[in-house]
């Protein structure tokens, strides 16, 4: 009881300060009467906003947790439902996970999509568990930025829409995927809905925090995906290494074709090839679902097998398909009596920036302007990392990311956002799709 006291007065205070804070924005002299209706239902429920964060963050959804994750789903889901959307739950037993929530709503004009996930990286192993109200700038929680804040703000710009009468004409589908954190195998399943909605829209719009800050939105992420190296050597006693016969021996050969892929690849403009794990020695174990191995070895025995795995991050499908062609090409030349093999794995495309999201930004940098909460910019593909929203690419006309919360710490146990954000998201999002909607502003199919 002592607690639920505390964590009442924490919310009411954090209401006032909040309606404080949205008050303090300038006039709204660029809205439209209906756009001023949106804004005033997002500042009259910032309450029940807050509520639904803090209700949502409390529920363990850690991707292997699958109860979890469709017990949050299903709260969205009864909002969904509730504004007219007709909801359906994607099973994952085929891709081993829990599963995904699909909304759809029937309208007119173009059809925009809206993404989030509903997973978090925290099991229910983690400490980290609780919804907490640090300041009236701060709230700490598993998800609270990564994302369950961003479905919070998706939901209370739709609700606004219905609210003003909006979201009647508006072609909508909701995907709020439950493994963007822990992806189900294999892609193509656990994607699949994902790609079928990307396959019926005209623009995309990710509710993920972004680079965590409300200034910036992202046009651009880059792909994401795994690589395996492994090597083979001639094992021998140490004092025959670089004989004919027995040449380098494994470790040699895997720190030759690592240094190779630093010196060829290092300064291309934003591609990243980092190797996170390497085994060397007479022999060699590796688990993959655990990502951990073992390797044994003697100083004096030439290393018979050694294994390096890693990712590649990409802008492009073109930088990606170049530089894979320059790391075969160094590992096919091969140190004496050595072999070696190069394996990538499927992953997270890139999302590549295009004339189509760079008007959709301009857009949203118009909404932003007129709403006074200033301008916004592009985020460097460098500073966030993959997103469900890379698998609308080429599909969709536009694309945009980084709608959620302002947010710090993302994936750890000092994970925060700043409540202040969801309301100033909230608007954002809302009048973006109705000018989208209602202005015509992309031609239709």
């Amino acid at each position: 009881m002592q607690r639920s006291n505390i964590t009442s007065r924490l919310r009411k205070a954090f209401c006032a300060a909040l309606l404080v804070f949205i008050v303090a924005a300038p006039s709204w002299a660029q809205l439209s009467k209906a756009e001023r209706k949106v804004v005033g239902h997002i500042e009259a429920n910032v309450g029940a906003a807050f509520k639904l964060l803090e209700e949502v963050v409390n529920i363990n959804s850690g991707s292997m947790n699958f109860e979890g994750v469709y017990q949050v789903g299903q709260v969205f889901k009864s909002r969904l439902d509730a504004i007219g959307f007709t909801t359906k739950w994607v099973e994952g037993k085929p891709f081993d996970r829990a599963g995904h929530l699909i909304a759809e709503h029937k309208g007119k004009g173009k059809t925009i999509l809206l993404i989030g996930h509903l997973d978090t990286v925290f099991e229910p192993s983690s400490a980290f568990q609780h919804f907490t109200s640090l300041n009236d700038s701060t709230v700490s929680g598993p998800g609270v930025g990564d994302m369950k804040g961003g479905l919070v703000v998706m939901i209370s710009s739709l609700e606004a829409l219905d609210a003003a009468g909006l979201l009647k004409d508006m072609n909508i589908i909701v995907y709020m995927g439950g493994d963007e954190e822990l992806s189900g195998k294999p892609l193509a399943l656990s994607r699949q809905s994902l790609i079928e909605a990307a396959k019926q829209a005209d623009i995309a719009l990710g509710f993920e925090n972004g680079d965590g800050r409300t200034e910036t939105a992202n046009i651009s992420r880059r792909g994401s995906s795994d690589w395996e190296l492994r090597v083979t050597g001639v094992p021998s006693h140490s004092s025959q290494i670089f004989t004919e016969k027995i040449g380098a021996g494994a470790i040699y050969e895997a720190s030759r074709i690592l240094v190779q892929f630093y010196e060829a690849l290092r300064n291309e403009e934003n591609l990243t090839f980092s190797p996170g794990v390497i085994l060397g020695g007479t022999t060699i174990d590796y688990e993959d679902d655990m990502k951990t191995g073992t390797a044994f070895g003697k100083s004096n025995v030439v290393a018979k097998d050694a294994l390096v795995t890693g990712d590649i991050r990409a802008i492009s499908p073109e930088q990606l398909t170049k530089a894979q062609e320059v790391m075969f090409g160094i590992v096919k030349k091969h140190l004496p009596q050595t072999t070696a093999e190069l394996v990538f794995n499927e992953g997270y495309p890139p999302l590549a920036p295009t004339p189509g999201s760079q008007q959709l930004l301009k857009y949203f940098d118009k909404v932003s302007k007129d709403l006074g909460y200033g301008g916004v910019s592009p985020v460097s593909p460098r500073d966030a990392g993959a997103a469900d929203i890379s698998f609308t690419s080429g599909y969709v006309d536009m694309a945009m990311d980084g709608l959620g919360l302002r947010s710090t710490h993302g994936h750890t146990v000092d994970e925060t956002a700043d409540p202040r954000s969801l309301a100033i998201q909230a608007k954002r999002s809302a009048i973006l799709l109705h000018r989208l909607t209602a202005d015509k502003l992309v031609p239709q199919r």
